[in-house]
């Protein structure tokens, strides 16, 4: 990564998570503590406004803006593929913000550059229907609003069952979004695929614990994999 794209990953990150200190900044960035200070103090020299305070973290003036938005065309091509795919996979919400986001990039660069937005790296994303879009703006919501949900929900191995449910997150995996959520049936995580939700609605519930959360699932699966993991290098090695 060139150091002018490193420096302006840097500005975003304070201006968005500011106070930040050096060694979360060096963390996000994947570099060292000291090459945050150099980079802080580049920033210094060239004008940009950041200010540290020790024990504490970096600030941004809170007048200060940033440059006009330059893209290359590789940059180009991947937010207008990214945004294509997501217009067509999320709910109507996300699906409207995407189009508006594009449309937003287009006009603030050069004509020139805003004509060269199609490329050669083409998504063919099948589209969601009406119901599926509605659907997943409903467990978008539930999960903004913590609401708990009563599902109907029909499973790959054919099986009928309501639930309900804490939705935690939505996630992407191989072409389907599923549902992460704490089942109050099994006073556990469970995933359910949105596209084999059948029916939901808005309910009273005892609320989750106060663990139950989209990062507290991440870090248990993330566990999980490793003990796997662990275990088939473990045979392999047996094997010899």
């Amino acid at each position: 990564m060139r150091k002018a794209e490193r420096l302006f990953q840097l500005v975003n990150l304070i201006r968005a998570r500011q106070p930040i200190t050096a060694a979360e900044l060096a963390e996000r960035l994947s570099v060292s503590v000291r090459s945050i200070y150099r980079y802080i103090d580049d920033l210094s020299v060239n004008g940009i406004p950041v200010y540290g305070e020790a024990g504490v973290g970096y600030r941004l003036d809170e007048n200060f803006e940033l440059p006009p938005l330059t893209l290359n065309s590789a940059e180009l091509e991947a937010l207008t593929l990214a945004m294509d795919m997501l217009s067509r996979a999320v709910g109507n919400d996300l699906s409207r913000a995407a189009q508006s986001l594009l449309a937003k990039i287009y006009a603030s660069l050069p004509d020139a550059r805003a004509s060269d937005g199609g490329g050669e790296v083409l998504a063919f994303t099948e589209p969601f229907d009406d119901a599926h879009k509605a659907r997943w703006d409903q467990l978008r919501l539930a999960i903004s609003e913590r609401a708990a949900l009563d599902i109907d929900y029909f499973s790959l191995a054919q099986a009928r069952t309501r639930r309900t449910v804490f939705p935690l997150g939505l996630l992407y995996w191989g072409g389907k979004w599923t549902l992460v959520a704490w089942c109050g049936l099994r006073g556990d995580y469970r995933s359910f695929r949105v596209d084999l939700i059948q029916a939901l609605r808005r309910t009273e519930s005892s609320p989750p614990p106060s663990h139950a959360s989209l990062a507290d699932y991440l870090r248990r699966q993330q566990q999980a994999w490793r003990r796997e993991h662990a275990t088939d290098n473990t045979l392999s090695a047996g094997a010899f």
